[in-house]
């Protein structure tokens, strides 16, 4: 029989071969072949392929004693395959490899080792002839094996692989999912070892493995080997790239978080030719600095974007980096298997009643809330603890968990990311996961009662306790959406890529101060004029969080860049309305280094806040830094969906100050399209609306302070409470009057509040005088909609085919 019937080199192999060699084998071949003319670069290689399977089993007589081992399992209750699964191994370790494919494989490793000129390190890896195809969709059945050196080690390898087809959790598998066990061939992949010892490895998705949404790219990494990241044995890093701007060659890396990467998976030296690997505490100064740096992620993203390309269909990508000649490398692809061809049309949204104590807290997955006994484990062997509907608490989940697994309401794990084995098993099996706790197996206790929720964004929170929760199910296909704009108020960017599946049309109101509150933490004139900040404390704070950035201020910058990337990103080509910052002073007081730049006033919610401030010698370089963020994010990403808002504009004159500085600070209105809008919150902002809407693209409705300012109450006061109603006829005649005058002048004109879903004849009122938008918190969405749609029918007829009315008689709703 020829050589190519046992071995063929990377170059022999495609995707048309997977019969012959597996999916993973077929890919990485597909890789070496298609892709590396594009500059991608994927470690050369060779693979046994099946007939060397079937020879094996052949020249050893295995064919009917397997049959009839594997025949006894017990398929209701697997009560037995340990035993038979240990029998199938020893026969396979008992047997030797076929001479010709022995010799073949000694063969193709000398060339591999000549082509490299020395004896190379190898990865061996499995590859079944049904692994890694889209209908089957767990991965990580059979062994592989790193570091291997020499022709004994390389063979001995392989007959390892071959031998792993029988792993308790691959027979398993292959009864629960239909395959016959003598229907499965198993290739062996022999590939060129990256030192990622030396550098950094992970994984990447060519769609954003939480919710599916295929304009993201996720990478993740960390020091070492990539098994750390693969299995979870860390909290890697983070990346998220937008795939238009790499389309467009602009900057793609929307956002990066860092992991605390606890741990470096290296090779344990040895003088033996098979090298094992260890993991040690990774140096606390490599922990607080990224796996990647932009540039390398960048190329990275683009390297991902054209795989996925190539294969018409999303992909689970593992990537190495070289530390001995730091280039990147691609060297695992396979089609992603969650989110791929699924089409979500019912949501389900959980909401928390009440919470209380946290016990622990770490990267949500999934979006819901769960209740039941916290079942703290050790290994998979105390699985008969864990009853159905039991929480799972461990460190880590590995492949030998999976039947572990579907008994649980929700796993729990100390280590772990988003590409984590317990994060893919718990999207698979429909569950939601809190990972990368670092320490939930000391903080919980065996047979506590608690709650997990999922449901508050990018952090998922262990509660003591039974709470009350509530789930919402929204049928996506049957929200009927209205003509007049329904938009989304979002302060946390964490929820962005969740609230980007609603049926909004974009975001109406994204809140600066959010992002400065809880990311950036400091008071941008502390980063700007820092040596002068007198605050000791302050400054050794502010130091630390700066570590990493080249100037103090350029942390500003990044950091709101990449919240309004994210958002802007998850969102797009919807648009997407920043309002630049409206802290009040006792507000912006309270950041890091704040006290020393921000006046002590009496009544700060009439005082220095909003347009004011940014031309105002004490605030104008600090609004420079907001500028700079928003630029890059329009710019440099290319995310010119993006909108900007002015608060609390007092003056016309003041309006033409502050596009001026804009202007000066490299925001210039018309530019790529760049709208920028004026949020009407001051009667002065309806009186003259003819005169705005020369200076401003749009409008915004502030009721709150547009109520306030119009009744004379302090919304802040308890006393006068009761007083506040934007249903006023005072306040609606202002509404009626503004909204035409808008209309009028061709400016678009939205309302941001609450009231339109909590009154239905409100929302009737703005449709009625033709208002353009309206944004709602998430929670309000879906009625403030409903509120809409019986509007525009009761006033049969969208916005553009009414005349609004006359702002001049009388108003009541």
């Amino acid at each position: 029989m020829s050589r190519e019937a046992y071995t063929l080199f990377f170059r022999e192999l495609s995707n048309d071969k997977v019969a012959l060699i597996g999916g993973k084998n077929a890919s990485l071949g597909e890789l070496f072949n298609r892709l590396s003319a594009q500059g991608i670069n994927v470690p050369d290689g060779f693979a046994t392929t099946a007939a060397a399977y079937w020879l094996f089993l052949d020249e050893n007589h295995l064919r009917e004693p397997l049959t009839a081992l594997l025949a006894t399992v017990d398929e209701q209750e697997f009560s037995n395959l340990h035993e038979v699964g240990a029998q199938a191994r020893a026969m396979l370790r008992a047997a030797r490899l076929p001479q010709v494919v022995a010799d073949e494989v000694a063969e193709a490793y000398r060339q591999l080792c000549h082509e490299y000129t020395h004896e190379i390190q190898v990865a061996v890896r499995s590859s079944a002839t049904a692994e890694d195809l889209p209908t089957a969709s767990f991965a990580g059945q059979h062994d592989s094996f790193l570091n291997v050196r020499g022709v004994d080690a390389v063979l001995h390898a392989c007959q390892e692989c071959l031998v792993s087809l029988f792993n308790d959790r691959a027979i398993k598998y292959r009864i629960q999912n239909g395959f016959n066990h003598l229907q499965v061939a198993l290739s062996v992949g022999v590939q060129t070892m990256v030192r990622s010892d030396l550098a950094s490895a992970g994984v990447a998705f060519t769609i954003e493995p939480e919710t599916g949404h295929e304009n993201l790219i996720y990478v993740t990494g960390s020091w070492g080997l990539g098994e750390n990241v693969v299995q979870g044995a860390v909290n890697p890093d983070e990346f998220y790239l937008f795939k238009p701007a790499l389309r467009q060659g602009k900057r793609a890396l929307v956002t990066r978080k860092l992991g605390d990467k606890a741990k470096t998976m290296h090779y344990a030296h040895s003088d033996t030719q098979v090298a094992g690997i260890k993991n040690t505490d990774t140096p606390q100064e490599r922990r607080e600095t990224f796996v990647l740096t932009n540039a390398e992620a960048e190329l990275l993203g683009l390297w991902c974007l054209r795989i996925e390309e190539h294969y018409g269909m999303p992909m689970d990508i593992e990537w190495a980096k070289d530390g001995l000649n730091n280039e990147l490398y691609i060297v695992q692809a396979r089609p992603e298997t969650i989110h791929h061809g699924r089409r979500t049309l019912l949501l389900h949204e959980y909401h928390l009643t009440q919470k209380g104590k946290v016990l622990a807290k770490g990267k949500a997955v999934g979006n819901q809330i769960a209740t039941g006994v916290a079942r703290i484990l050790d290994s998979p062997a105390d699985g008969h603890r864990l009853q159905q509907g039991d929480i799972l608490v461990t460190d880590i989940t590995s492949p030998d968990w999976n039947t572990v697994l579907r008994k649980a309401a929700v796993i729990v794990t100390n280590k772990g990311g988003r590409t984590s084995h317990a994060a893919i098993v718990a999207r698979e099996l429909g569950l939601s996961a809190v990972v990368g706790t670092l320490d939930a197996t000391e903080k919980i206790q065996d047979g506590q009662l608690i709650t997990v929720s999922c449901a508050e964004g990018d952090e998922g929170q262990i509660y003591d306790g039974a709470l009350p929760w509530q789930v919402t199910d929204i049928d996506l296909e049957h929200v009927a959406v209205p003509h007049t704009k329904p938009l989304l108020i979002l302060a946390d960017p964490d929820r962005a890529l969740h609230l980007a599946r609603y049926p909004s049309q974009g975001v109406g109101l994204m809140r600066m101060e959010f992002v400065i509150n809880n990311a950036i933490r400091i008071h941008p004139m502390a980063l700007v004029a820092f040596d002068q900040l007198t605050d000791q404390k302050a400054r050794e704070t502010i130091t630390a969080l700066t570590a990493r950035y080249d100037t103090k201020p350029e942390y500003f910058i990044d950091q709101l860049s990449q919240a309004i990337g994210f958002v802007a990103a998850a969102f797009y080509p919807r648009e997407v309305i920043v309002r630049l910052s409206d802290f009040k002073t006792n507000e912006y007081a309270n950041l890091i280094g704040g006290r020393q730049f921000e006046p002590d006033e009496e009544n700060p919610m009439l005082g220095f806040r909003g347009a004011s401030r940014y031309y105002s010698p004490q605030y104008r370089e600090g609004f420079r830094l907001e500028c700079e963020a928003l630029k890059r994010v329009r710019l440099s990403m290319g995310l010119t969906n993006v909108k900007v808002m002015v608060p609390f504009c007092r003056t016309v004159a003041e309006g033409q100050q502050v596009v001026a500085l804009m202007d000066e600070f490299g925001l210039k209105r018309g530019e790529q399209g760049l709208e920028v809008y004026v949020m009407a919150e001051i009667p002065s902002n309806v009186i003259l609306a003819q005169e705005f809407a020369e200076v401003f693209d749009g409008f915004s409705i502030g009721s709150n302070d547009l109520t306030q300012l119009t009744l004379g109450l302090d919304r802040d006061s308890a006393i006068v409470s009761g007083l506040f109603d934007e249903r006023n006829e005072a306040v609606t005649r202002l509404l009626a009057q503004v909204i035409s005058t808008a209309r009028a002048c061709g400016r678009p004109i939205g309302l941001c509040g609450q009231a339109p879903s909590d009154y239905p004849e409100f929302a009737r009122f703005l449709v009625e005088q033709g208002i353009n938008s309206i944004s709602f918190t998430a929670d309000a969405l879906l009625s403030g909609m409903a509120n809409m749609v019986a509007a525009e029918q009761a006033l049969a007829g969208p916005p553009q085919e009414r005349e609004p009315a006359e702002s001049q008689k009388a108003v009541s709703v």
